[in-house]
This record gives structure tokens, C-alpha cells and sequence, in this order.
């Protein structure tokens, strides 16, 4: 009886990877650098501009002098890959939130027995929600150099980018940890 007392390890892998994708997912989503433009010509050489789904900041990086807030002068929140980011990262978000609620349902936490199929249906729903980040974000990759940007200027992958992508397999991963639990209904 000593081992059905214990909380099975896909469970816990789970409960470990997909609240630190949450994490990342939500800086990803929040923080205004998903692409740098640096370099632009009729602006000093130590602008940077910082490029998010929701903000376009300016920062001096001589001074570290920082202005969000920027004009979108060249329709960059126009463009579709930003539209369907601005779409998918917060409802990916929602989706995580609604399948840590299950899972916490599922596994054995005030319980005598975890719940696997609660366990593996929320696997599934936070499997969902790594793909509606990891989709955004790989178009954004994608489409990167094809934005509209000042001509002549360098573009750059923003750490927001590169967040959002971390928290997607985190995601991911943790919800096909869960989704392991199916193997034990199975069995009973």
C-alpha cells in the first residue's frame, strides 16, 4: 500500500513544468521585447527599440533611458502575426489557468488517490494551451524580418520572444506529463 500512497511522478513533473511555463508564458506576454530594431537610420547609434504585442519603447542604451509608449508609425501592430499573438498569448494564459485548476483537482493533494482521468484531462487542456502560445510565437519567428522596420536598420529576437517560447514547451511538456495519468485509468 506504500506506493499507491504516493503522488505518481507524471504528476508532479506536471505540476513542476507547467506553473514555470505560466511564468514564462506571462512575462512573454507582458513584456515589450518579442524583436529589437537597432541601428536606425536619423537616430543615435545607442537607440534601441523594443518591440512587444502591446508596446513599442525607445531606449538610450548610453543613459539606459527608457520611453514606452511609442508611435507605431510604420502599422507594425497591423500586421497579422502581431494580431493573432495579441489573441492567442492571453487566451493561452486563461486555458493554463483553467488546466492547473484541474489538475490540482486530479492529483492527490487533500485525497487519499489522485484522480487520473481529472489528471489527464487537464494534461490535455494544458497541452492546448502550450500549442496557442507556441503557435504566435513561431510565426512571429518566422515573419521576424518581414515586420515593417526602418530600412537600413538590424533587427533582433527580443528575451520576450524567446520567453514565450520556453513557456509554450514547458507547457507542453508538463501537459503531456499529465496526460501520462490516462495510463493508469487504463490499467484500473
Amino acid at each position: 500500500h506504500l506506493s499507491s500512497m504516493r503522488t505518481p511522478t507524471e504528476m508532479i513533473v506536471g505540476l513542476v513544468l507547467c506553473p514555470c511555463g505560466l511564468l514564462l508564458t506571462l512575462t512573454g506576454t507582458l513584456a515589450p521585447s518579442w524583436r529589437q530594431v537597432s541601428l536606425v537610420p536619423d537616430q543615435p547609434m545607442d537607440v534601441v527599440w523594443e518591440q512587444g504585442i502591446w508596446d513599442i519603447c525607445r531606449e538610450r542604451q548610453s543613459t539606459h533611458d527608457r520611453l514606452c509608449g511609442q508611435a507605431d508609425e510604420l502599422g507594425y501592430f497591423e500586421q497579422v502575426p502581431v494580431r493573432v499573438a495579441q489573441g492567442l498569448m492571453p487566451s493561452s494564459l486563461v486555458v493554463t489557468l483553467v488546466g492547473l485548476v484541474v489538475a490540482a483537482l486530479g492529483v492527490r493533494c487533500w485525497q487519499p488517490e489522485p484522480r487520473h482521468l481529472v489528471a489527464g484531462v487537464a494534461g490535455l487542456v494544458l497541452l492546448l494551451s502550450g500549442l496557442m502560445s507556441l503557435v504566435p510565437s513561431s510565426w512571429y519567428t518566422q515573419e521576424l524580418w518581414a515586420l515593417p522596420a526602418p530600412p537600413g536598420s538590424t533587427l533582433t529576437v527580443g528575451y520576450s520572444l524567446v520567453l514565450s517560447y520556453l513557456g509554450s514547451c514547458l507547457e507542453i511538456l508538463g501537459g503531456l506529463a499529465l496526460a501520462l495519468s490516462f495510463h493508469h485509468c487504463c490499467k484500473e
